[in-house]
């Protein structure tokens, strides 16, 4: 990974800045931090490969000049917590080196998200040395609060925290993850770090000003109507006439179907990120809450845009169990409505002279899901281009797939989407509610049945699944699936494509039932769970896998679970869109026979791409 591109050197970084109570990145985050007024560098650390590394310190023009002496474009910049060092370098001092490398990103991949990955304690995990606390002693010191002594021991400081962050980045090296995940972490860097997404401003602002306006409608009619809120039979029709069906639930007290209306009930609070502002609205008026989350995020967009001028999309590498990339920075860009009329994504926009290609992978999980189970037929199926949906909802009603309505094939297009994971007859009823069909339990079950029955390499893989619990705990070996190349049983969990573990620390059984550890607290597991993780942290390896080489060629701005958002010239968008599509139909070397398929979008907007 490091000698490629002519990548002759290894620059470690580490900045020290001005921090107080009230101005600090627990405070802010990443992005208001280092645009702040407030913000000052005090010192910067540089370690040339493994020569001794260097402090210097001094106004903001000396750094620059200070930092412009190194040789940045042939350099793989690395550093702890990258997104800040490179987010400085590039938006302070106009250094922008072509590769970065995250020790605190790999460490999420190699040690998992189950354990504290900050600097102190992934050194301490693999015994390469001891950070320093000065920094505790410069809370609220400006660089010119500083005593030339005490400069000096804050450089030394530094200085350690560079040998520490390269000693652990070759600790993490020796890993041997696949090289895509390095071109992953770097591109990822760079998303935030150097941002080309627009932000519409105006178009935002007229949307802030009706979301409240329409917000405040809402609120006061439903409290001048006090039994809307309060009447859980009049909260459900108010829903009904917004077009979303209430959710719903078994009481534990009669066993019977009733309104999932509870403060704590996950249904109500997920119609908090419902399409429609005015769902948001009126559930918040329900649950007492003052803001939608429609109308936050909206503020928080304006605000970036007037500080920085663009959208530095703030992604966490590595971020779920399943190796995922998460939100952060307060910028979920992962939970933006798919269905709908979304202005938030309207207002996403390419530079001038550059249009967006949104490349989204077709039904992967469901792909990789009949190709890790050898359900062959499946497989077959996607290879052909069948319309997998109407064969399911030929059997489901007993059809020939050409006779299928449009209605039976949404059935079956939810059957095959939602079932793979072992999905029960109640959870599969309230899915298709959700999506406005309503079929009582019996028939639920009855899909579920011919699911299982049709497909039942599927079934077979749960049993794995669960089987390998136990086996993990016996410490014996088995086997998953029929895709060993691919996926197999490590100690502690299953080794993925890129050789990274997805891991159950502390597997356990009681009365019963799988559990393991997991920020401190137990997580239920079972074998429908296991393949669902499984399959999602497969999706996401091919995912990586053709961000490294789309971005070879094209600027990759943002990815969405199973999707990338590139950035490409007006005049190369016909050559770049099927470029981009036969990189997310090219499967990988250790997929072989795995069908792929893709779905792309272009837009002067994120919103046109869909």
């Amino acid at each position: 990974m490091l000698e490629e591109e002519n990548l002759m050197q290894v620059i470690t970084i580490d900045f020290e800045t001005y921090y107080d109570k009230k101005y600090s990145l627990s405070k802010l985050t990443t992005e208001e931090y280092i645009n702040d007024t407030r913000f000052q560098v005090i010192g910067v650390g540089v370690k040339i490969n493994a020569n001794k590394p260097e402090w210097f310190s001094g106004t903001h023009d000396e750094i620059y000049q200070w930092l412009h002496q190194f040789d940045w474009e042939h350099s793989c910049a690395t550093a702890h917590n990258a997104m800040f060092d490179a987010a400085i370098l590039s938006w302070h001092f106009d250094i922008r080196p072509p590769r970065w490398a995250d020790t605190l990103s790999l460490a999420r991949a190699v040690d998992g998200i189950h354990v504290s990955n900050s600097l102190k304690a992934a050194c301490e995990r693999w015994g390469v040395g001891k950070k320093g606390t000065e920094v505790v002693d410069a809370l609220g010191k400006r660089r010119e609060d500083f005593t030339p002594e005490d400069l000096a021991q804050y450089g030394e400081y530094c200085k350690n925290d560079c040998e520490l962050t390269i000693h652990l980045f070759a600790e993490l090296y020796r890993e041997s993850i696949d090289d895509e995940e390095y071109e992953a972490i770097s591109t990822t860097i760079k998303m935030f770090s150097e941002p080309v997404l627009q932000l519409d401003t105006d178009l935002l602002k007229n949307h802030l000003a009706e979301i409240i306006k329409t917000k405040k409608e809402l609120m006061e009619k439903a409290k001048s109507n006090a039994e809307i809120l309060q009447s859980n039979p009049k909260f459900a029709e108010a829903l009904k006439e917004l077009g979303v069906l209430p959710p719903m639930k078994t009481s534990a007290r009669t066993g019977k179907e009733t309104f999932a209306f509870a403060k704590s009930d996950k249904g109500l609070n997920d119609l908090m990120e419902h399409d429609n502002p005015k769902v948001q609205a009126l559930v918040a008026a329900r649950l007492g809450v003052k803001s939608t989350l429609e109308e936050t995020r909206t503020q928080r967009l304006i605000d970036i845009a007037e500080r920085i001028g663009a959208l530095p999309v703030p992604l966490k590498y590595h971020a779920a169990h399943t190796g995922r990339w998460g939100g952060s920075d307060k910028v979920n860009l992962q939970n933006l409505p798919s269905r709908g009329n979304n202005v938030i994504k309207k207002a996403i926009i390419a530079p001038k002279g550059h249009t967006l290609i949104d490349a989204d992978s077709s039904q992967i999980e469901a792909r990789v899901l009949a190709w890790l189970s050898g359900q062959d037929d499946l497989v077959q199926a996607f290879a052909n281009k069948e319309d997998v949906y109407k064969i399911m909802a030929g059997s489901i009603y007993d059809k020939a797939p050409e006779d299928i309505t449009k209605e039976e094939r949404f059935v079956g297009k939810t059957t095959i989407l939602g079932c793979g994971y072992g999905m029960g007859a109640e959870r599969f009823r309230n899915q298709l509610r959700n999506f406005g069909t309503d079929i009582e339990l019996t028939e639920a079950q009855r899909i579920i049945d011919t699911y299982r029955t049709k497909y039942d390499k599927i079934k077979q893989l749960w049993k794995d699944g669960q089987h390998c619990l136990q086996t993990i705990i016996w410490k014996k070996e088995s086997t998953f699936g029929v895709r060993p190349d691919a996926v197999f049983l490590g100690e502690s969990g299953f080794v993925l494509p890129n050789n990274v573990l997805l891991e159950y620390p502390n597997l356990k059984q009681e009365q019963g039932e799988f559990s393991y550890r997991a920020r401190r607290m137990d997580v239920r597991i079972y074998g429908g769970k296991v393949v669902e993780n499984i399959c999602q942290a497969v999706a996401r390896c091919i995912i990586a896998c053709q961000m490294g080489w789309i971005s070879e060629h094209y600027k990759v701005a943002l990815t969405v679970h199973d999707s990338l958002v590139c950035v490409v010239k007006d005049e190369e968008v016909g050559e770049a869109r099927q470029f981009i599509e036969e990189c997310m139909r090219e499967e990988p070397e250790w997929a072989e026979g795995l069908p792929l398929d893709c779905e792309s979008g272009i837009g002067k907007s994120y919103g046109e791409c869909g």
